[in-house]
């Protein structure tokens, strides 16, 4: 059995093409996908600023075998992305994601006596 990894995954785009319906409904939950909604989650959170209604980014977490990497991570996050959109009926384009993976990440601890 290989080696499973967590991956945290930004996925950042643009909005491409919305309808007008479509624009009107981002305007209208904006509130929900603020600063306060950025989370980690399998599902994916998204995060966009209303003014101006150009750019957006989704948060994802992927567990996938640690021999596939951080680009295997990357792809699935985009993928997940790229049909949640869809199915919601958002334009997008320019997808890129950033990718840390946390079972590899170093984390630096201060000794007790420098806090």
């Amino acid at each position: 059995m290989s080696e499973q990894h967590t991956y945290r995954v930004i996925v950042r785009g643009t909005w491409e093409g919305l309808t007008d319906e479509a624009r009107a409904r981002l305007l209208a939950e904006a509130a929900e996908h603020g600063l306060t909604s950025m989370r980690f989650t399998e599902g994916g959170s998204l995060s966009y600023e209303p003014s101006p209604l150009k750019h957006f980014s989704m948060r994802y977490v992927v567990v996938s075998d640690a021999a596939d990497g951080e680009e295997m991570a990357g792809a699935i996050a985009e993928d997940r992305a790229e049909t949640t959109l869809r199915e919601l009926g958002y334009g997008f384009g320019d997808l890129k994601s950033t990718v840390t993976d946390l079972d590899t990440m170093k984390i630096n601890f201060k000794p007790a006596s420098r806090r």
